[in-house]
């Protein structure tokens, strides 16, 4: 049966087949979500905070606890979207402020420009870039660091 999951702030809502993860409802919703681990609970970038319903979902595996305690912006009520998944009704879910960047050449454009909102490191989730701040070589240089250090760890994880 289909559960609706409520997204804030931007006020949408989507309907995802129960036992689905809330990184299917956003990306229903077709938002952005960078998905550096390909949705294994290893990264930040699809973290999000549970507004409501918290008890309509999944537990926290042992997994997505290691990975929630790196992240610099985690709160008690915050869930990897891609290992949350919807049993019950009533989730609100709350998109962190910031965006993850998809890639450098992504970012490479904008070197110069003000940031619109707040640019976020893809595996910690710490910001890089406050919102209205110069776009450096220097962020590019700090993602470069991260894309290496999340390729060692993933390939690392995959052949133990």
């Amino acid at each position: 049966m289909a559960k609706v999951v409520k997204l804030e702030p931007i006020a949408r809502e989507t309907s995802i087949n129960t036992n689905d993860n809330i990184l299917s409802a956003l990306l229903d919703s077709e938002l952005h979500v960078l998905k550096e681990c390909g949705g294994r609970g290893m990264c930040a970038t699809c973290h999000v905070f549970i507004k409501d319903g918290m008890d309509s979902l999944s537990p926290l595996t042992r997994r997505e606890q290691r990975t929630l305690e790196v992240i610099t912006t985690c709160k008690p009520n915050s869930r990897l979207a891609c290992q949350a998944r919807v049993v019950g009704p009533g989730v609100v879910v709350e998109l962190p402020s910031g965006m993850y960047v998809n890639a450098v050449a992504d970012i490479e454009a904008l070197i110069g420009r003000r940031a619109e909102q707040d640019i976020l490191h893809p595996l910690d989730g710490r910001i890089l870039v406050e919102a209205g701040k110069l776009i450096t070589r220097t962020m590019i240089s700090q993602l470069q660091n991260a894309q290496v250090q999340a390729g060692a760890y993933l390939a690392k994880t995959t052949d133990a």
